[in-house]
């Protein structure tokens, strides 16, 4: 019998310019050491909208002050007999992030323009959550 995991992914961007810029984060070590967005477990019986708010403020201090946009197209995929199902989200910075909290949580992190921040993101299915993003923040 397989165990299900969900988790949630959280691109954070701004509107600074005419094109948004994207938040990308690097863990210190691991498989998880590549550039990506934040993430984490959604634990059972959360509410996606408040898991994804409290995650992004532990992970990097922005209070809870927007609602997450979701990018729809959940990922599925097996590891051993663990069952993963991954959830993307976009969510518009009001505010820029303590400095503290991402030294704290991330070994390195950076804004970038998307031309910048898609061949960053280490996982394919990390550019294509970007890619839906970006093309949804354009379209609106």
């Amino acid at each position: 019998m397989s165990e299900l995991l969900h988790r949630i992914k959280v691109f954070l961007y701004r509107h600074d310019a005419a094109e948004p810029d994207y938040l990308l984060l690097k863990p210190a070590q691991g498989f998880d050491a590549l550039w990506g967005p934040v993430q984490g477990a959604l634990g059972f019986g959360d509410k996606i909208e408040a898991a994804v708010q409290r995650r992004v403020f532990e992970d990097t201090g922005l209070p809870p002050q927007a609602t997450p946009l979701d990018l729809g197209a959940p990922a599925r995929w097996t590891v051993g007999d663990e069952d993963v199902f991954e959830w993307c989200f976009g969510y518009p910075c009001v505010g820029e992030p303590d400095p503290r909290v991402l030294e704290e949580h991330w070994a390195a992190h950076r804004w970038a323009s998307f031309p910048e921040a898609y061949p960053s993101l280490g996982l394919e299915f990390d550019r294509n959550a970007i890619m839906r993003l970006h093309t949804m923040l354009r379209a609106a």
